[in-house]
């Protein structure tokens, strides 16, 4: 057994079990795959996969077992790499971030600039997802960040840091109804509504709201993005419900925006990442960055 190996493992994983396609991300010939596989499967003394003639259609219960210590290996590889990187620099290397477009737009610009001032030779990329999508980032190490509100608590290997509290506001036309006067779920649910996509920026919470009051939400478009939302209002659609922090008051000069802090729950966006995953130095000043900034904006 030798790292060459285990390494192939994990590649025949991602490639989907594709022999060739392993091959080819390994460097070598399909053949090469193919004796290094019945080697590790000999000196084993069990098969790792199932076979269809010289398919692999599957693995074993074996193969299956093994694969948890070959994910245990691989990251152990992955933070030697970063943990020397560290040692010889750590003020040079790339930053990957999961994040949603509306996390992207009206929160993280003023994190990233400051963080960019401190640490210009780290390269950030922004990797978007939609919610449900961010975990699974960190999972494949396509990202060493995700900035999440929606179905991170569910997950037991991640480390969770509390970033901020949100609110969602109501945006209306001038001269809308319900730009002026007392604000109800009563009184929204006799509108159609423009929101998030469920699993998007607080949805649930908004169904809670309502749901609780026992009214029906009429629900005629719904997005991912803000800014669909707000042009779909300004057309005449309905009424939209978004984040607070996504309305600016000189992009939305035409729209009036009232506060629905006392009618939804607030939503809570937190800073996950992998718990055995080792962090550069400038990952955590980065968090540290983003901690500072949510402390000075009320959203």
């Amino acid at each position: 057994m030798n790292l060459s190996q285990i390494e192939l493992l994990r590649v025949l994983q991602e490639t989907n079990l594709n022999l060739s396609k392993a091959a080819e991300k390994m460097h070598i010939v399909q053949s090469a795959v193919s004796r290094q596989l019945q080697l590790f499967e000999t000196e084993l003394g069990s098969p790792l996969f199932e076979r269809q003639g010289k398919k692999l259609i599957g693995m074993t219960s074996l193969g299956l077992r093994i694969m948890d210590e070959v994910a245990i290996i691989n990251r152990a590889k992955s933070n030697i790499q970063h943990i020397a990187a560290d040692f010889l620099d750590s003020n040079k290397g790339t930053l990957h971030i999961a994040t949603t477009h509306t996390q992207a737009k009206y929160f993280l610009p003023k994190p990233i600039s400051r963080f960019r001032q401190k640490y210009p030779g780290v390269s950030i990329y922004m990797v978007q997802a939609s919610p449900e999508q961010l975990i699974d980032q960190l999972h494949a190490r396509k990202a060493d960040i995700a900035i999440c509100t929606e179905r991170v608590d569910q997950v037991n290997d991640l480390v969770l840091k509390t970033c901020y509290e949100w609110h969602h506001a109501l945006v209306v036309p001038q001269q809308h109804p319900l730009s002026e006067g007392e604000i109800t779920l009563e009184r929204l649910s006799e509108f159609p509504i423009l929101t998030y996509s469920f699993g998007y920026t607080g949805r649930s919470n908004i169904e809670t709201a309502f749901t609780n009051k026992g009214l029906e939400l009429d629900i005629i478009l719904a997005a991912a993005d803000t800014d669909v939302i707000k042009t779909y209002v300004r057309l005449g659609l309905g009424v939209g419900l978004i984040a607070r922090m996504a309305y600016d008051p000189l992009a939305d000069w035409d729209l009036v925006a009232r506060d629905l802090s006392h009618l939804i729950p607030s939503s809570t966006t937190k800073i996950a990442y992998l718990k055995h995953n080792y962090l550069p130095l400038y990952s955590q000043h980065f968090i540290d960055e983003m901690l500072s900034a949510a402390k000075e904006t009320s959203y």
